[in-house]
């Protein structure tokens, strides 16, 4: 029965009317049980895509782009209020700009590095599905000043120099990786380059000083603590 031809005001109609509701909240019950995650859903294992995400552009050439990327345990893109605040601190125009963005993951720092207008950005990932997805997207994008690679975001961090951006977003679970990360990140950059730094905690001016960094900017946001360093 069509919604057009339900007669509310009778007593046919209204039971009608209560069938479709009824119907209508058990499939949205069925499909929320089937969902990753949920009760009385089969567990992903470990290190396997859950599913299909989206991170979105906010600024630039491929503002708000969306983009389809893979759900992985541990894969955690960088919130749209973080990223906008980030390029907010940064001026927004990254016209020549070298950038690397040494933990690539879903590359959602890169691309919006990307379009905004800089002129080269690594993107650096260890794990090989996402690798094929950054691929995938840079085609998708036309994205030709992306450089997408393979490998160790160490080891990246110790062969290129002459960055202006370095965007650094490990794995919160490796907590040893931080500070190695930063100091390799040094040595990488231009003399006033910036380090966007992402991390389980907040780090202190002293701490940033020692390394021979400026705390320019911070966010909390949620469990999310972002800061932004300047090369002294």
């Amino acid at each position: 029965m069509s919604r057009s031809a339900i007669k509310l005001h009778t007593p046919a109609g209204r039971k009608a009317l209560d069938k479709m509701i009824h119907e209508a909240e058990r499939k949205a019950q069925e499909s929320a049980a089937a969902r990753p995650g949920r009760a009385g859903a089969k567990p992903a294992a470990a290190g396997a895509a859950t599913g299909a995400g989206e991170i979105r552009i906010i600024g630039g050439q491929w503002r708000r782009t969306r983009l389809a990327v893979a759900q992985k345990p541990g894969l955690r893109p960088t919130p749209d209020r973080v990223r906008e605040t980030l390029f907010n601190w940064l001026g927004q125009d990254l016209t020549n700009w070298k950038v690397l963005d040494a933990f690539s993951g879903t590359g959602a720092l890169g691309l919006e590095a990307a379009s905004r207008g800089a002129t080269s950005v690594i993107m650096n990932e260890q794990d090989a599905a996402l690798v094929q997805q950054l691929q995938r997207l840079q085609q998708k994008l036309d994205a030709r000043m992306l450089k997408i690679q393979r490998g160790d975001a160490l080891s990246c961090l110790k062969t290129v120099t002459g960055q202006d951006l370095i965007l650094l977003d490990p794995p919160f679970e490796q907590a040893d990786l931080f500070e190695p990360a930063v100091k390799a990140a040094m040595s990488a950059l231009n003399e006033g380059g910036y380090i966007y730094l992402e991390a389980p905690e907040a780090w202190s001016e002293e701490r940033c000083l020692e390394l021979g960094l400026e705390l320019h900017r911070y966010l909390k946001a949620g469990a999310v603590h972002a800061h932004l360093l300047k090369k002294q």
